[in-house]
């Protein structure tokens, strides 16, 4: 038996990107029947190694007869020093050498990469009409295809799965060349860089290390509203970096058309390549996603569970994930397959009852609220009396739902950007209207009468 067959079990359990991530680098210095004694590159290799893996690593010693033995992490020679899995060490080095610790793919050029998620990798994300655009493009871009162009814009709501996408873009550019000058950031993160390199009188090593960028990933663009200074310097980046040839992905809350005060040369260098939304997952993907976690924790669930969760759970991708742990939990306390009223428990603690809400029924309640009914504010009609409820009914559907801005417009016959307009006029207005202020704070106590009090 040797570490090697180890490794190939592991294979069927991981997939290829996570194994080649995490698997690959270890090597053996110690394997028999006492002691398994494995090195990683660094200590955050090794504490994440024992955190996440040993349970895997653990089973396939189980299965190939090594049940007793006991498994140690340590640092390859001519790095940190031995670290054991209690990863220890920092203690036990000099001073100097106690340095922020990278993944073991990123390299040390001078670039700019936030921490990457192991599991956010392409092999992980699952692919359904809702995404697949997304997917497809990134994964061109990864693979150094071009032909969809070199700039990328992806919009989506709060966990929809680009976040996923661009850390697989990063994971598997540096897998497969570490030197690769990326840089991986948010928008407030530049700006926060800029604000030192001016503190320091460092803005030109700034400027260099953006622009000299082979590939530039940027999340949260919508957090560029009201920093002028950012958009400038992000504007005079993206004309290097686009006339160069070179890679730039860009996510954000709302497409660049819909970001509040942003300057028209920034829009439109966001814009000139392809701009596409990932919209909450349909039904068949919702169910595809949930027998994936549940195959990762080892969860039996039937079809037919799957398909109730899938049900009730519409919107964030992370609620799905949720509730697929909450069972596992579940499931191992009570010793038990997860049965109806164990999903029911579940579901109940996530969504609670707005998540049954619907914008048509948000729309229908707040007409009633102005002596209209539901068709009235989804008339073509801008009238005051109809346009000014049709707004709050819109304020009120993005709050209280998980609903997408197209979903939400569709209740209303309105297109999203009609959505956005109206969340914008009626945020203002409570900020700025006593009157209107108070109005909205009798309908909320109204509406949860109605809607999330049981009443």
């Amino acid at each position: 038996m040797t570490w090697q067959k180890i490794t190939q079990h592991l294979k069927t359990e991981l997939s290829a990107d996570l194994h080649s991530l995490w698997i690959q680098p270890l090597n053996c210095k110690r394997f028999d029947d006492e002691v398994v004694e494995l090195c990683g590159p660094d200590r955050f290799f090794c504490s994440w190694i024992a955190e996440h893996y040993a349970t895997q690593i653990t089973g396939a010693l189980a299965a190939h007869g090594k049940k007793n033995a006991k498994i140690v992490f340590s640092v390859s020679e001519g790095d940190l020093g031995p670290a054991s899995s209690s990863l220890d060490a920092t203690k036990q080095q000099p001073e100097r050498q106690r340095e922020q610790l990278c993944l073991p793919t990123i390299n040390n050029a001078p670039t700019f990469c936030r921490t990457l998620n192991p599991r956010y990798v392409f092999d992980e994300f699952v692919v359904g009409s809702s995404n697949e655009i997304a997917y497809a493009a990134c994964h061109a871009l990864a693979c150094g295809d071009k032909s969809l162009g070199q700039c990328l814009y992806i919009s989506a709501g709060t966990g929809l799965g680009k976040s996923h996408l661009t850390h697989a873009v990063a994971h598997h550019i540096l897998r497969a060349n570490p030197r690769t000058r990326l840089n991986y950031l948010t928008a407030q993160q530049l700006t926060g860089d800029m604000v030192r390199s001016i503190q320091n009188r460092q803005m030109e090593a700034f400027k260099a290390r953006y622009q000299g960028s082979d590939i530039l990933l940027m999340e949260d663009m919508q957090s560029l509203t009201g920093r002028a200074k950012t958009q400038e310097e992000l504007g005079s980046f993206l004309d290097i970096l686009l006339e160069s040839g070179k890679t730039v992905i860009f996510t954000g809350a709302t497409p660049p058309r819909d970001i509040v005060a942003l300057d028209p040369g920034v829009q439109s260098r966001l814009s000139c390549g392809l701009v596409t939304e990932i919209s909450p997952p349909e039904l068949e993907t919702r169910v595809m996603i949930i027998n994936q976690k549940a195959k990762h924790l080892r969860l039996t669930l039937s079809e037919e569970l799957a398909l109730l969760v899938a049900e009730q759970i519409k919107g964030d991708v992370r609620q799905l994930n949720s509730a697929v742990i909450g069972l596992k939990a579940k499931s191992n306390l009570r010793r038990l397959n997860p049965d109806r009223e164990m999903v029911d428990e579940v579901i109940a603690s996530l969504v609670g009852q707005h998540q049954q809400l619907t914008p048509e029924a948000i729309r229908d309640f707040i007409a009633t609220q102005f002596k209209l009914n539901g068709t009235d504010l989804a008339s073509k009609s801008r009238k005051r009396n109809l346009s000014f409820p049709r707004q709050v009914s819109m304020y009120f559907a993005k709050k209280y739902t998980v609903r997408g801005l197209d979903e939400i417009g569709k209740a209303f016959n309105r297109d999203h950007s009609t959505v956005v307009h109206s969340i914008r006029v009626i945020t203002t207005a409570i900020n700025e209207k006593t009157s209107i202020r108070g109005q909205m704070e009798i309908l909320d106590e109204k509406f949860h009468s109605r809607f999330l009090n049981g009443v």
